[in-house]
């Protein structure tokens, strides 16, 4: 008999084995009023943020790493390790000033040198990070403290580009770190960030430790979005993997952590009722839930066949699925820019705003469908991703479709998501996933909708020309008026060509104790400003 997880929080059955559970030697070391314990939604299972958009990866980038822009709330580019920097009025010439004071975390100073091997091997590994790479004349270190970009061509948003908004971030490593090969993950772990990672406590499936970078010197103004002065009022952040959700929640409720990154949606209504936690909405837009079909293969290799996925969807039963009450996510949203965002743009989801079954089975078999076995791949270990696996298979099934879904734990699924091998034969033709609206909210720096037919584009691999030339001509215009047309003109486009299938859009819950305060509202969670009572 299964039990449900209420029970079982509300019975304790789980409190008695958190201390064994928790309590290593390293642990019990250390001071709870200056330790921050959380845990994450994934493991961390590698050190190297340029080359992942893994979610708990990125949060290791940007307490050990520095970059030279970061977005403040207002999705802004501000200057962060940049101290000044002038544009040539033709604005093809950049010159960039590193701010005093910048130190890795082995004593050494940051130069322009480690700033430019860092960029360039990021331009390789990141598709926003390519397309500037594309026009780039040169791009050299002139001094120790100051570097020249110069463009081919006007680009309105390199600032941006270079600042961390999601998927491989432009983070700045040691020039020995990264002249390596860009396509492996670089395994050292030497920044100039907010805090050092102990890479003696750390312990892939178990725990990961930071300490507080005593020497490093913030930025002189508050905290927005991710710019900002990075205060470390903390002395240690603890991360505890607990892969098991009834474990996470008991563990929160005993004090045992301080905050769950990516609380399951059926553990909300217990939290919300306990005065010792609170559930936060910290990130400044809704993530995008989508679909991905792999482009490589029949039958979604046919735009027709990703009509019919788009025909199946009805968003409300995904978000009910994957993401509980209804406060936690959009009715509807049709837009590959969020729907939160200035970007926000449904032009050509008309047609697909209600879900037709009738119409979804007519655009499978027009598709060359014939009974093929069609591989859908998911995970437990984020919740969601299962539930919403299960919700698509059902849709499948109820116009005719043959299914096998496959669940894996998470690490798995990260490695099958990459495989270019025939679904027969270990790849796969459906993965779910989703992306903070922060990324998705501009054409900028969207990786989803990324189709420029190199294969080296995020998973799915989707091939689209008319699609790139649009997404060109719009990064190129500085004109407003101009960029509206061209952003609706993309958005038309997209939901021709269905890179992926949008299914909803939510707000990620945080579940906190109430001991913790400061904890910042940005496109990702971040623990410098953070601060914890005893």
């Amino acid at each position: 008999m299964q039990i449900e997880r209420r029970s079982l929080l509300k019975a304790g059955i789980a409190l008695p084995f958190l201390a064994r559970a928790l309590h290593g030697p390293a642990w019990a070391q250390a001071d709870p009023a200056r330790t921050l314990r959380y845990t994450p939604s994934s493991d961390l299972s590698t050190l190297d943020p340029m080359i992942t958009t893994t979610t708990t990866t990125g949060q290791y980038g940007m307490m050990v790493y520095d970059t030279l822009f970061a977005l403040d709330e207002k999705m802004q580019p501000q200057r962060q390790m940049v101290g000044d920097h002038s544009i040539s009025t033709d604005r093809l010439t950049y010159e960039f000033k590193l701010r005093p004071d910048l130190r890795f975390h082995d004593g050494q100073p940051v130069t322009a040198a480690d700033v430019v091997a860092s960029i360039k091997r990021w331009m390789v590994r990141d598709t926003l990070g390519a397309k500037l790479g594309s026009i780039i004349a040169s791009f050299d270190a002139t001094t120790t403290d100051t570097f020249v970009l110069k463009l081919a061509t006007p680009f309105p948003f390199v600032e941006m580009a270079l600042s961390p908004v999601g998927g491989n971030q432009p983070i700045i490593m040691r020039k020995a770190d990264v002249e390596t090969d860009p396509f492996k993950a670089v395994t050292t772990s030497v920044g100039s960030g907010p805090f050092k990672f102990v890479r003696a406590e750390w312990r892939i499936g178990n725990q990961a430790v930071w300490v507080k970078n005593t020497d490093y010197v913030p930025r002189n103004e508050p905290p927005s979005g991710l710019a900002g002065g990075k205060v470390a009022n903390v002395d240690r952040v603890e991360l505890k993997f607990l892969p098991d959700a009834n474990t996470r929640a008991a563990a929160l409720i005993n004090g045992e952590i301080d905050l769950i990154d990516q609380t399951p949606a059926d553990l909300l209504p217990l939290f919300q009722n306990n005065p010792k936690v609170r559930v936060e909405k910290l990130m400044m837009f809704g993530a995008l839930s989508f679909m991905r079909p792999n482009h490589l293969f029949p039958p979604f290799n046919n735009p027709k066949a990703r009509q019919a996925l788009a025909m199946l969807v009805k968003q409300s039963d995904y978000m009910a699925a994957g993401y509980g009450p209804e406060g936690w996510w959009h009715e509807n949203c049709f837009s590959y820019f969020s729907c939160d965002g200035d970007s926000k743009t449904e032009v050509g989801s008309e047609p697909y705003r209600k879900q037709d079954l009738a119409a979804a089975r007519k655009l499978m078999e027009e598709a060359g469908y014939k009974g093929e076995t069609i591989v859908v791949v998911g995970t437990r270990e984020l919740p969601a991703q299962g539930a919403l696996a299960d919700v698509t298979v059902g849709a499948l099934r109820s116009i005719g479709v043959n299914v096998d879904l496959q669940i894996v734990d998470f690490a798995q699924l990260q490695v099958r998501r990459n495989k270019k091998d025939p679904p027969e034969k270990g790849g796969w033709h459906i993965i779910h996933s989703a992306i903070n609206g922060g990324v998705m909210s501009s054409p900028v720096t969207n990786f989803v909708i990324d189709s420029s037919c190199s294969g080296k584009t995020y998973f799915g691999w989707p091939c689209d020309e008319k699609v790139e030339d649009i997404r060109g001509r719009y990064m190129a215009e500085s004109d407003p008026v101009k960029q509206r047309g061209l952003l609706e003109e993309l958005s038309a486009a997209l939901w021709t060509s269905l890179p992926a299938i949008l299914t909803g859009e939510y707000f990620t819950p945080f579940a906190v104790r109430s001991e913790v305060s400061g904890l910042v509202r940005a496109n990702m969670l971040v623990f410098w400003n953070v601060k914890k009572t005893a």
